[in-house]
This record gives structure tokens, sequence and C-alpha cells, in this order.
């Protein structure tokens, strides 16, 4: 019996209209471009404003951008078997945003649920999809990954909201013989709850008058205790996949890294000694979109990516969550462009 493996055969991805520059966000709050730009590398971000949601959240992210791999694959729509959204920020605790994703498609044949592993989520996501098709049940599956940061994002915090914008990727993952797709993921979860969290809203401590007079549902996070803690254990990661897979600075062709911080990715970097013009970066107009980050990589460079590529997704979230994939790539995006 042949081995069955999970390639990428097609990505997607979208962020909203509105561009939210460091200028207007100077004017928000007390801040400036010089000071986001050396601590951050962000110059501006996207926001889902009401005006083009509808009464939509993350759904209408995911729901555009699979709209676009369809397009691109030309997938019959019939043939999709699953849906993962991996989102920090669901439009509702339920139904899932998953579900609302397969009714705005179309997808007949389809299930879907969302996971949740803040910054890693599609990083883990990937695994699990990867898993379904390598057990042989199931042969094409749509893993999507984003975060409508912006509605939970406290832009009276400086510290904090010029950090994250909103958007969404996601990949088709398919089934084949050959070895290409996702060969290796190491993933870690550990318990620190403090540095990085949002202290009201789920069941520990739901919705009062009090907890939105105290502003506990938005992001709280201790810059420097996460920074430490990313890129010790992002760099970790990838250095253990590297050497699982015998690769090295010579034959890695890609690093995808979580969009958190611009020091942070380029001191994984440094780290595993790839150069920078190997690492995927667009933090600077997309600013950190949480699950969205690694595929919306992926959306911007696919035209670059070549068949046999081989790369090393790394990523770093709130729990804290972490790890690393290597994946070989399957086609060449070069008719791709953005």
């Amino acid at each position: 019996m042949e081995k069955i493996n999970a390639v990428v055969t097609g990505v997607g991805g979208y962020v909203p209209k509105y561009i939210l520059d460091n200028d207007e966000m100077s004017r928000i709050v007390d801040t400036t471009d010089e000071w986001i730009m050396e601590r951050i590398g962000v110059k501006s971000r996207h926001i889902l404003r009401d005006d083009e949601r509808q009464g939509a959240g993350t759904s209408y992210l995911f729901t555009k951008a699979v709209q676009e791999l369809m397009q691109k694959t030309q997938a019959d729509p019939d043939t999709i078997e699953a849906v993962i959204c991996a989102t920090t920020t669901p439009d509702y605790h339920f139904p899932s945003t998953a579900s609302l994703v397969i009714g705005n498609l179309g997808f007949k044949n389809a299930f879907g649920f969302d996971m949740e592993a803040a910054c890693a989520g599609f990083l883990y996501a990937m695994e699990v999809g990867a898993s379904m098709i390598q057990s042989g049940r199931h042969k094409r599956i749509i893993v999507c990954g984003g975060d409508m940061v912006s509605s939970m994002t406290n832009y009276m915090d400086r510290t904090t909201c010029p950090i994250f914008g909103d958007g969404a990727g996601c990949v088709m993952m398919e089934a084949t013989t050959e070895d290409y797709g996702l060969i290796d993921s190491y993933l870690r979860t550990d318990s620190h709850y403090e540095p990085l969290h949002m202290a009201a809203g789920g069941s520990a401590q739901m919705p009062s008058h009090e907890s939105v007079d105290k502003r506990l549902h938005f992001i709280y996070q201790e810059g420097r205790t996460v920074f430490k803690y990313a890129v010790t254990n992002m760099s970790d990661a990838v250095e253990i996949i590297a050497k699982r897979n015998n690769l090295t600075k010579e034959n890695i062709a890609w690093i995808v890294p979580h969009q958190a911080n611009v020091r942070i990715e380029t001191a994984v970097a440094r780290r595993i000694g790839v150069p920078e013009d190997k690492v995927m970066i667009n933090i600077e107009h997309m600013a950190n979109t949480s699950g969205g980050t690694l595929p919306l990589c992926l959306w911007e460079y696919e035209s670059k990516l070549k068949r046999g590529d081989n790369l090393i997704f790394t990523a770093f979230g709130a729990g804290f969550t972490w790890g690393a994939s290597y994946m070989k790539w399957a086609y060449d995006g070069s008719k791709f462009s953005k």
C-alpha cells in the first residue's frame, strides 16, 4: 500500500479594504510612526470595518479567502470534504465559523469545525488537516487561518494596538502518493496564562457590566516576556525540525514565521543561520493577524515558490502554543502574482 501524503494545491487570502496607517494610529493613541517601526516593524494594518463586513465577523474574511482559492484552483465545490477554521475571533461561541463559511460557499458534502490555538492556530490546523488526509479517509480539505483582531484590540493601549490587524488566508490540501507535502511537525503547548490573555468573555469570567467597565475583553500582553519565549521556542522548534529532516541553510528555500514582531522574525533567522532573504516577512503592511499570518505569507509569496522547495513554518501564540512544520512544496506558483 502506497504512503499517502498531504500536499498544498492552492492558496487564497483576503485583507479588508480599510488601511489604518501609523499616522492615523498616532492620532488615536499616544504613539509615533518612529516608535512603532523601531519596536514592532508595522507601518500599516488592514481593519475590517462595519461598512464592509455587514454584520459578519471573521467568517467574512474566511469566505472571501476561500472564494479566491476556489476560483484559482477551479475545484468542484462538491469535492470539498472538510473545512477547518483556525481562529481566536469566531463570529459566535456557536455556531462555528466553519459552518458559516460552508453555508456561504454552498459546500454540500463538507463538514467543518473551528480550532483555537491563538497565533499558532494555522500551524496546528495544517497538522490536523494533513493527518485527516494521510489517514486515507479524506482527499480534499480546506484549512483556513485568520482573525478579526481589531474586535479584541484595545485602542487605548499604546503597547498593543499598533501590533494587530485583520486578515485571513487558506490552503487546499489534497492526497498524493508523491514525496511532497507536509512531511514533519514539532508542536508543543505549555500553560502560561498571565503574559498573554483576554480575561473576560469565556466561561471563567462571563461578560458583565463590570468586565466591560474594566476593559477585560481586550488583549493583554506582557511584551518582553512574550518576546523572550517566542524567540526561544520558535528557534528551538525550527532547529529540531531542520535536524530531524537533514535540512540546512543551503537547502531550506523559505522560513515562514508568524508575523508577531519584525525583531522576532530576524532573531529566529539569525539563530538558525538562515539569511533574511529566505524569510517571508510581510508584517510592515499586514501587522499581526494572529491565525492569518502564515497563510497570508504564502498568499503573498506564492509566485516565488517552486516545486520541491523546502519550507519550514513556525509560530508562537498564547497558551503558550508553538512549533514548527516542514513542508516540501508541490507546485510552481510563478503564474500567481500579488
